[in-house]
């Protein structure tokens, strides 16, 4: 019995040390990445309330672009990481260039709709209700925020298109470092600009967004360079830019793949946005403590994420190189391996959560709400963790069709309607409004299994696809 789970579920130590070189560099650069967010949302936080969740919310806002901008990548990267286990690297060229396009579309539409209709979409999570803070106030260094962050839009976008791109090689250490060294600069920054550190003047949550600026362009500075000045670790980028043509029958595959992906990942952003819209209208002390709360839980769950990214690395690579069965093995053993770890994730996070809310400067009110909302994440974070997997698993195998229904439509259709009636039709405290929605997870996990053990998922997109170079139409 012990021998058959073993086998099943536990892998070698060659496997351990693929999936660990791979996930672990990835795993360090989004804990530096929040950790440093978890600093700068502390900063913020010592300002006092209404400037914290001013800030909460445009990053609210913030996090719906973020999503969109990894739906427009992910899309060609289904493809990309297929074409580089393949070896077709003329055809995960056309994959970037796509990645390119998308992603310019979506800055250029966040750019017109945060700054033409930002107030509007700030006074969405301002509710009259509240019994804490100012909403005027609050709407107010929303909006100086969110003026400065228009600038790190581009830069971001950018960066995201060679970082998904260089993941799909096996390349994790370089994004590592240069998020490394952009997220120590924001944290220099936000000290020295926030609180007005020597000759420097104290510019409050304008000085937070300006040091995220600064950080975003350097990120996106050392991520470019390294990956132009070393094409033999990237050798897609060889004339990457000598002609902006994609030949049509790989951009009609991805396409027709990624499109569902691409608005997978906006409308589940976007619903995101929008119970959490459902919680703000319990008031103002709600939206500062989800802020609390989400910055700590995000600081925890970079660890199932990240292996769960890493599925769609490891099984793509197996499935683009036409090997089913070790797909199969490794995808079984990188779920559980990815449970486990959320497990004593969540048990540490449950243990030393409720001492994080103490740090910030406000009121008791919201310092007792945002401990049980940890608590609540902590408990709900090893089901978040299978769903992800699962996620993850059909989406390497081009089921985007199947993960748009898994995701967004489950999120749309039955998600958001339950958050909306619990917040405006019941008289149910908001901490059991989010314990029943947090929960009904449980049911995304049961029909996660059942079409992961499916295997449907189990296919390769790309023996069809034509190669980049085989296309006389569009030969460079």
């Amino acid at each position: 019995m012990f021998t058959r789970f073993k086998n099943t579920f536990i892998g070698d130590r060659a496997f351990y040390t693929r999936i660990l070189t791979l996930a672990l560099p990835m795993i360090l650069q989004n804990a530096v990445t929040s950790f440093v967010s978890f600093l700068d949302n502390i900063m913020v936080g010592r300002i006092g309330t209404e400037q914290m969740s001013g800030v909460a919310i445009v990053n609210q806002l913030m996090f719906v672009f973020n999503i969109c901008i990894f739906g427009a990548v992910s899309g060609a990267g289904i493809f990309g990481t297929q074409f580089f286990g393949k070896g077709d690297y003329t055809g995960q060229k056309h994959a970037f260039r796509f990645k390119f396009y998308a992603a310019g579309v979506i800055v250029l539409l966040a750019l017109c709709l945060f700054g033409f209709a930002g107030d509007p979409l700030i006074s969405l999570y301002l509710n009259e209700s509240t019994s804490e803070g100012d909403l005027a106030l609050t709407l107010a260094y929303g909006r100086d925020y969110l003026h400065i962050m228009l600038f790190s839009l581009l830069p971001f976008g950018l960066c995201q298109v060679y970082v998904n791109t260089i993941r799909e090689t096996g390349h994790t250490f370089v994004p590592m470092l240069a998020s490394a060294v952009a997220v120590g600069m924001n944290l220099v920054f936000d000290y020295l600009f926030i609180f007005g550190i020597g000759p420097l003047p104290e510019m409050g949550v304008q000085g937070a967004a300006a040091a995220t600026v600064i950080a975003r362009i350097t990120e996106c500075i050392i991520v470019i360079a390294w990956t132009h000045l070393h094409p033999k670790q990237n050798p897609y980028i060889t004339g990457v830019y000598r002609s902006p043509v994609i030949p049509k029958r790989i951009c009609l595959d991805i396409l027709k793949t990624g499109t569902p992906l691409m608005i997978n990942e906006m409308l589940w952003a976007s619903g995101m946005a929008v119970i959490a819209q459902c919680y703000a209208v319990r008031g103002l002390d709600v939206v500062a403590a989800q802020n609390i709360s989400s910055t700590i839980t995000n600081l925890f769950n970079i660890v199932y994420i990240q292996l769960g990214a890493s599925i769609a690395v490891v099984v793509g690579q197996y499935l683009g190189a036409g090997k089913i069965r070790e797909a199969r093995d490794a995808d079984t053993k990188m779920i559980f391996f990815s449970v486990a770890c959320c497990t004593g994730m969540a048990a540490i996070m449950a243990a030393v959560g409720r001492f994080f809310p103490e740090i910030y400067n406000t009121t008791d009110t919201i310092r007792a709400l945002a401990r049980e909302l940890i608590l609540i994440s902590a408990v709900v974070m090893p089901l978040c963790a299978f769903s992800h997997c699962a996620y993850f698993t059909l989406r390497s195998g081009g089921k985007t069709i199947v993960t748009f229904l898994f995701d967004s439509v489950y999120t749309w259709a039955l998600v958001i309607p339950f958050a909306y009636v619990l917040a405006h039709f019941t008289s149910l405290p908001v901490v059991a409004v989010v314990f029943l929605v947090q929960f009904s997870e449980i049911i995304k996990v049961v029909i996660g299994f059942f079409m992961v053990r499916s295997d449907v998922w189990l296919q390769n997109i790309v023996s069809e696809t034509a190669k980049g170079g085989e296309d006389d139409e569009y030969s460079e």
